[in-house]
């Protein structure tokens, strides 16, 4: 086994416009760093030391932390939990900004501890664990984040009690332009907002554009994701809790982007696009968008990162 193991796991976009709690994909970039190591105290268990980059927002405490209870009871499946190891976060992506940040932590953290011990379970068999962790952060039991950020590409999660999740295949030429606004929306906000009905029409139209952009994806047609993309039942309610929603999403369309929606809860928005070149227009023409309205933000373009949590040293 390794004395010490850092993991990086990546930040991710949950929803993608037509799959609420369904669909999510990896970014490059941002993303949270974890180190964990053996220790020599005499008193056994996980215990967080450090929390880099988090100004004081996290819990030191393993059981209201997402990484270090996710990798708690990771520990406690594998009868190791009186193992003394020491975890180490290093926050390397804002909080509340519609991209998985308590995901990626969970993610990691699992990762981390199950690289320490010599990677006795894979990374499907310690998804459980990593949602237990986001679990932490919500309350509900959901991978739509924490799948992409552990195992990578683009995820399509049939069912969420039985972790049912799929990897779809991804066109070698589809990039993403996210940007992150500085302005904070809630997640318990963008929850409260959408309502528990939905007509028909809307049912069919939503189903026809989920199951094309997944035929989109296996056959490569960037034509059939753009017109795929369009949320009809989700973006309409949370558009109003983002200042420049509209605005920010005509310049990504009007820009060439293939579509443009909301990340997750929010407030960060994504837009998918056909090459590199493109992808980096459709992002500046974001990001110009919130600047003319005084909002600071953020930009990262990244192709969909297949590979998810990773060991890098």
């Amino acid at each position: 086994m390794n004395n010490s193991v850092r993991v990086f796991a990546p930040a991710s976009v949950a929803n993608v416009a037509v799959g609420f709690d369904i669909l999510g994909f990896a970014l490059d970039s941002p993303g949270d760093e974890i180190t964990v190591s053996f220790s020599d105290r005499e008193s056994g268990g996980l215990k967080i030391t450090a929390i880099h980059g988090a100004d004081n927002k996290l819990p030191l405490v393993v059981e209201k932390n997402t990484a270090g209870f996710a990798a708690q009871q990771l520990l406690r499946h594998l009868g190791k939990e009186d193992l003394a190891i020491d975890m180490e976060i290093h926050k390397k992506m804002p909080f509340g900004s519609g991209l998985g940040s308590s995901a990626a932590s969970a993610a990691a953290g699992v990762m981390a501890v199950n690289a320490l011990l010599d990677h006795p379970l894979s990374k499907e068999e310690i998804l459980h664990f990593a949602v237990l962790g986001e679990q932490i952060a919500d309350g509900a039991y959901h991978a739509d984040n924490v799948a992409p950020s552990l195992l990578g590409g683009m995820i399509l999660i049939r069912n969420n009690e039985d972790l049912d999740v799929h990897q779809l295949p991804i066109p070698d030429d589809l990039y993403a332009a996210v940007v992150h606004p500085e302005v904070e929306v809630l997640t318990k906000d963008a929850r409260d907002v959408l309502s528990d009905k939905i007509c028909l029409k809307q049912s069919i139209e939503q189903g026809g554009n989920l199951a094309a952009f997944i035929l989109g994806l296996m056959k490569a047609d960037y034509d059939l994701l753009s017109r795929s993309l369009k949320d009809v039942i989700i973006e309409p309610q949370r558009a109003k809790l983002i200042p420049q929603f509209y605005e920010v999403k005509n310049a990504a369309i009007s820009a060439s982007a293939l579509g443009c929606s909301i990340s997750g809860a929010g407030p960060s928005i994504f837009a998918l696009c056909k090459g590199l070149e493109t992808a980096q227009k459709v992002g500046a023409a974001m990001e110009k968008a919130f600047t003319q309205a005084q909002i600071e933000n953020q930009l990262y373009i990244s192709k969909i990162n297949q590979h998810g949590a990773v060991v890098i040293e």
